[in-house]
């Protein structure tokens, strides 16, 4: 609607991934600093904090169309298909998604968080010494107990507060 234009490559991917995964109300996909640098490593992120924990075993590494545009419905598929039944995913040499299954804050706070564990991970492993992972079990319980849909959106609700006293007109 209105006289914007479309971005093609934006449409083909989320298209997808609401197509592939009908359960999910809203995902999000950004091109951020510490994403991209994070997803140029081509690996998944490690439990070396709470946050990072929320991800563990629940997030994508996807290689398909790595560091292309999607342009064709065909490659929006396979992205789609690589990123499963998770709550976050790294493109690899491109970026992250996150998606809510049960609210927009829900798929707005995996992206802080992702971005976050993503610029967490840069900085631990710049410092040339081995990295202490958070233990399986321990791993799995950080992510049962804070990486709920409700978890989410109360973590998002400041940051929404925030927008909406500095910027009340942009829902106008």
């Amino acid at each position: 609607k209105g006289d914007w234009a479309v971005n093609r490559a934006g449409f083909i991917l989320h298209s997808a991934i609401h197509q592939k995964n009908p359960h999910v109300l809203a995902a999000c996909h950004v091109h951020t600093v510490n994403g991209m640098a994070w997803a140029a490593q081509g690996r998944h992120l490690d439990p070396i904090t709470q946050t990072a924990a929320c991800f563990f075993e629940d997030h994508a590494l996807i290689q398909e169309e790595a560091g292309a545009v999607v342009v064709e419905r065909d490659a929006g598929h396979a992205v789609a298909a690589a990123f499963g039944d998770n709550k976050a995913a790294i493109h690899q040499n491109h970026g992250l998604f996150t998606v809510g299954r049960e609210s927009v804050d829900e798929a707005a706070w995996w992206m802080i968080a992702m971005e976050r564990a993503c610029e967490i991970q840069l900085k631990a492993e710049a410092t040339g010494h081995p990295l202490k992972m958070i233990e399986r079990n321990a791993a799995t319980h950080s992510r049962d107990h804070l990486a709920t849909p409700f978890t989410a959106w109360l973590h998002f609700q400041p940051i929404f507060d925030a927008v909406c006293r500095t910027d009340p007109d942009l829902f106008d």
